[in-house]
């Protein structure tokens, strides 16, 4: 079925499905209200209507009786007593008038006629003017000329209060309304709430099952494969680990054979690639420790502190690793996590540009933030997500022959998760990237 938006091109819809379907129903509530109003209030005029032209015939009946029975003298005491709001009688030719042809006019004109009936000839006439106006001239017994002034007016007259009392329904229909589209919608907003934070790797609150039982059922629903996606992922990960601890002992008798055997071309590309194999299979293996948790406890960090000893240990060995800025300050983390998280960048970093700057600061919120950095090739803007990954490379900067695994990176997700930390890669202005950690 095509949607409204394709069969009315020109309509403005709404954008939510909580204002698509407030406005469906207010839409068809308001109509249905209306037309009940409108059916009622006809009925009412019809109603209203036919007394009045009952009572008007009855009345004009009589009193053109009374007068004709009455003395010609007498007459004019009666006639203003005779009258009613919207007719009166006048004693004598009254105005000359046109004929009228409305349809309330003919209406009122044969209540008269009825009322009259064949013993005075009637003529009826609209006396032209702003206001509706009708005029009957007759000739009484006696030849007395009679008039009879008809001033229509509303059948059935609104009163005052009436636009207060439906001003009110309004206010009520759309209140009503809102409610009962905010409660359909709010099972629909805490799930999609539920989706945007599931992440397998954190132990969130479960979704609520309360409330009516198609949103009970659909709670549920979504708790379920939260768990089975957790679960899932939880086997993977014990499968990478299991068959990453079974190749250590292949691989280290491989190693020692290697060792043994004498020296020669092959024999140096075989250690090779066994350390290859190695470095990937330890690399396996952490990553698997990573997403399972160390059971490491917090502890407060003096920031200066920790960040000259990371330093030092790789200026020790060598490697262009220095620290820029001033570093002040402390934190309350896991430092063995947050090491090696720094350790991987820091790792990163050195394959791909030769050297590594760290610096630490603060956000707006006043987090910690320590950021490596990097005056490598970078990564893509479209692959930065992607290269946090397990087991992801690009194709030309980095390789096998780098010795990278891929799961330098993931390892570091990880653990940023595991130590209530975001992660952040951004390639720097003038070249190079940057790989941020904030501590929250």
């Amino acid at each position: 079925m095509r949607s409204a938006v394709a069969m009315l091109p020109g309509l403005m819809w709404p954008r939510t499905l909580r204002s698509r379907i407030f406005l469906i129903l207010l839409v068809g509530l308001a109509f249905a209200y209306g037309l009940s109003f409108s059916v009622l209030y006809m009925e009412r005029y019809m109603s209203a209507k036919a007394v009045m032209l009952g009572t008007l015939e009855n009345d004009v009946a009589t009193s053109i009786a009374v007068l004709d029975r009455l003395p010609a003298a007498e007459r004019g005491d009666l006639v203003d007593w005779l009258s009613r709001g919207n007719y009166r009688f006048e004693l004598g030719p009254g105005l000359a008038g046109v004929p009228d042809a409305s349809s309330k006019g003919r209406e009122i004109a044969g209540k008269i006629e009825a009322a009259v009936g064949h013993r005075f000839p009637i003529r009826i006439e609209r006396i032209p003017g702003g206001v509706n106006r009708l005029q009957a001239h007759l000739m009484l017994s006696d030849g007395s000329p009679l008039t009879i002034d008809v001033t229509p007016r509303g059948v059935m007259p609104i009163a005052e209060w009436l636009p207060y009392v439906f001003a009110v329904q309004m206010a009520l229909l759309i209140l009503c309304t809102w409610f009962a589209v905010r409660l359909a919608i709010r099972p629909l907003g805490r799930l999609a709430a539920a989706a945007d934070a599931l992440d397998p790797d954190k132990d969130g609150p479960a979704l609520s099952e309360a409330g009516p039982s198609e949103v009970a059922h659909a709670a549920r629903a979504f708790n379920a494969m939260r768990e089975r996606i957790a679960h899932y992922l939880e086997e993977r990960v014990q499968i990478l680990a299991a068959i990453s601890h079974d190749l250590q002992t292949p691989i280290t008798r491989m190693r020692l054979r290697a060792d043994m055997a004498e020296d020669s071309p092959e024999k140096d590309k075989l250690v090779s690639d066994l350390a290859e194999i190695q470095r990937l299979v330890q690399d396996g293996i952490a990553y698997a420790r990573s997403a399972h948790g160390s059971g490491e406890k917090n502890a407060r960090i003096d920031l200066s502190s920790f960040i000259d000893s990371i330093a030092y240990d790789y200026q020790d060995t060598g490697k262009a690793v220095k620290v820029v800025g001033l570093v002040e300050g402390a934190a309350f983390t896991k430092p063995h996590a947050l090491r090696r998280i720094l350790s991987n960048f820091i790792d990163n970093a050195l394959k791909f540009a030769g050297s590594a700057e760290i610096s630490v600061g603060h956000d707006a919120e006043q987090h910690v933030v320590i950021s490596v950095m990097d005056r490598g090739p970078g990564i893509p803007d479209d692959m930065l997500e992607a290269a946090m990954q397990p087991f992801f490379r690009l194709e030309q900067s980095r390789n096998r022959e780098t010795g990278g695994t891929g799961l330098g990176l993931a390892i570091a997700q990880q653990l940023t998760a595991k130590i209530g930390g975001s992660l952040r890669l951004y390639n720097r202005a003038g070249g190079g990237l940057a790989a941020e950690v904030t501590l929250q």
